[in-house]
């Protein structure tokens, strides 16, 4: 089915994205305002206190399912 896909995509000159699904679900955007703490290691220097905005899902985000 795919090389069929492909075999038309060339004899039609049609354009042919692809993308990892595996990992698809991370490239969408939050439908709400998610906020976390500095990860260790990239904490800003006289900004401890400040927090991240998140725009795209992580990895274990209850939210990341849903984008």
């Amino acid at each position: 089915m795919i090389r069929m896909i492909f075999a038309l995509a060339a004899q039609f000159g049609w354009k042919v994205h692809q993308m990892d699904v595996k990992s698809a679900f991370l490239n969408g955007d939050l439908q709400e305002e998610v906020y976390m703490t500095q990860p260790k290691g990239y904490v800003v220097h006289g900004q401890e206190e400040k927090v991240c905005r998140l725009r795209k899902s992580l990895y274990g985000l209850k939210q990341a399912p849903r984008t």
